[in-house]
């Protein structure tokens, strides 16, 4: 894998454990909220996110290189370097990369809303060993459900369903589970 550019580690959102590695290009503040941007690096074999919405932003994939594997709204489509997959506000979708070079991507979402704040919480959780991804604990379960309906304006769960991942946050919060600020 080549590396990251680590000059700046507050960029760095290193999500190892899950096979992915990012670099933030362009943060909320720099772009005044019109967007967030970062380079993601996929391993070979990774697996993606749930199949989730934006409810009220965009997202975009332009592959540097390799193969990405991108499903919008129930179809799959292989974008290669120089090609870009847009997902408009409300589409279902995910990733993932099924090849066996890794991929390197520009992704923006637009606008910034608190994407850089979710992506950075999680990259706490992760770090701190309270989440794995996919969740292989009951801990990992609870509080990626609350992180997803914390920040439901930004992000929702289509598959699992929304509505589970507020019951699972309802619980861990119940249980006195607490995310990072």
């Amino acid at each position: 894998m080549k590396e990251l550019d680590k000059t700046a580690s507050d960029r760095i959102l290193d999500f190892a454990a899950a096979g992915m590695w990012w670099q933030i290009t362009k943060d909320t503040k720099e772009t005044n909220g019109a967007f967030f941007e970062a380079i993601n690096v996929l391993v070979p074999g990774f697996e993606g996110p749930p199949q989730h919405i934006h409810p009220q932003a965009e997202e975009s994939y332009q592959v540097l290189e390799g193969t990405l594997d991108v499903w919008i709204d129930g179809q799959w489509r292989m974008v290669k370097p120089g090609e870009t997959a847009t997902v408009p506000a409300g589409v279902p979708h995910t990733l993932k990369n099924s090849h066996a070079q890794e991929v390197r991507l520009i992704n923006i979402h637009k606008p910034a809303l608190g994407f850089e704040r979710f992506f950075r919480r999680m990259h706490t959780l992760i770090a701190s060993g309270k989440l794995t991804l996919p969740p292989k604990n009951f801990g990992s379960l609870i509080r990626i459900s609350m992180l997803f309906v914390e920040h439901e304006k930004e992000i929702k769960s289509t598959n699992p369903p929304h509505g589970l991942m507020r019951f699972l946050a309802f619980v861990g919060s119940t249980l006195g589970y607490k995310l990072p600020d």
